[in-house]
């Protein structure tokens, strides 16, 4: 008999990765019975995941962060011994607020930091101080957009106002006019453009390059009591992740996803991110960005203790929490590479020898060292050209000063 186990989720493009390992049977090839229990909102699935209800969650890396840091709501200690997928995400604001914003919307798209300055030129010409939608306050997109809004002079705290609601909810909150705009993971963005609501600003891929986004976190000492379930999960994930990322897979996944026990939205507008292929604004063609959303190659599913850091970096920034070394320490240990060896020991999936390195070093693919096979990485660049050393917090700290 298979192992019943409870994943919390959201209606987003990036639960590929759970459902397929689902329908697609390789959580039952694992012994696992996989229940995906579909939420609303973060903050209710962050309290499933912390109070028992689920033993694991599609879940927001910073939030998992977060989280274990005591920032959010009831402390307690997670671990992300897996990634889900890497980008996913955009920034789309009302059509008339982007008219101030350069016209050729690949040439926008493509140069992030031209439009960060447009985009500080726009708000002084607005009719009110730019409302803009965030999934959470540590989700990885929130923080990616301070990070783009920072380059520009832009204060996040004083200069727009950051607005909370769930994904789902987005593209209503634009139609009755309580945003101008807002970032979060796809289909959402898809489905305002459609609707005529918005178009689009900037993409996750491009502030950050396979930037870290969704992470499957448990809490820790579950995780710690149970290795042979996670260990099996884990191999599930990691063939489901390779199917998901098959380009020959996309449609069928699209068609999937489109289901109302997952997104239940389109599945032509779940097939965008997937492809790559994004419209930017209604009625255009679309944009190739074949690096939009990532789900196995190049090692996306590691969990790369740098990237905790990098997120640690961002909370400490913005005044989120204070900064010491026992507090880095326990960021960096929420994402977990042990348990990922562990787990795809012997699976033949190539895998990183490291379990930090330099974020946004590398701006061509690269061969690494690893533990079996060939492994490169492709690209991670910051938008701003910025490297994370994550052995040298304070310094990449005394140069991210806050804009006040």
């Amino acid at each position: 008999m298979s192992e019943l186990l409870r994943i919390a989720f959201l209606p987003l493009t990036d639960v590929a990765v759970l459902a397929v390992a689902r329908e697609r049977g390789f959580a039952e090839e694992e012994g696992i019975a996989l229940d995906l229990v579909r939420t609303t909102s973060w903050a209710t699935l962050r309290d499933r995941l912390v109070y028992g209800q689920v033993q694991g969650a599609q879940m927001l890396a910073p939030l998992a962060v977060a989280v274990t840091l005591g920032l959010s709501q009831q402390p307690a200690a997670l671990a992300a011994p897996y990634k889900l997928n890497v980008n996913g995400n955009m920034l789309v604001m009302a059509p008339d607020f982007a008219r101030a914003l350069e016209p050729d919307i690949a040439r926008r798209l493509a140069d992030p930091l031209g439009t960060a300055h447009d985009f500080a030129a726009a708000i002084g010409l607005w009719r009110r101080k730019p409302v803009i939608g965030v999934v959470h306050r540590f989700s990885s997109h929130a923080i990616m957009l301070r990070y783009w809004l920072a380059s520009a002079g832009i204060d996040p705290d004083r200069d727009v106002v950051l607005r909370v609601l769930p994904p789902s909810l987005t593209v209503e909150a634009m139609r009755a006019g309580e945003i101008d705009g807002f970032i979060a993971g796809e289909p959402w963005g898809s489905a305002a453009i459609e609707a005529g609501l918005a178009e689009t600003v900037a993409i996750g891929e491009r502030i950050w390059q396979r930037g870290v986004e969704k992470v499957l976190a448990f809490r820790q000492d579950w995780l710690e009591a149970n290795p042979e379930t996670v260990d099996r999960l884990l191999r599930a994930l990691a063939r489901s992740a390779a199917w998901c990322d098959d380009p020959a897979h996309h449609e069928a996944l699209a068609d999937l996803l489109s289901d109302p026990r997952y997104v239940d939205q389109p599945a032509d507008l779940i097939l965008r991110a997937l492809s790559g292929r994004i419209v930017a604004r209604l009625g255009d063609a679309p944009i190739a960005n074949p690096d939009f959303m990532l789900f196995a190659r190049e090692a996306t599913a590691f969990p790369w203790r740098s990237q905790a850091l990098w997120i640690y970096s961002q909370l400490v920034r913005w005044g989120m929490v204070a900064h010491d070394a026992e507090t880095a320490a326990r960021a960096a240990a929420v994402f977990r590479p042990d348990i990922f060896r562990r787990a795809l020991a012997d699976s033949g999936l190539p895998m990183p020898g490291a379990s930090m390195k330099l974020e946004g070093a590398l701006t061509t693919p690269m061969p690494v060292g690893a533990h079996r096979g060939d492994l490169t990485l492709g690209p991670d660049r910051f938008f701003d050209g910025r490297i994370f050393d994550p052995e040298r917090i304070e310094d990449f700290l005394r140069d991210s000063a806050p804009l006040r």
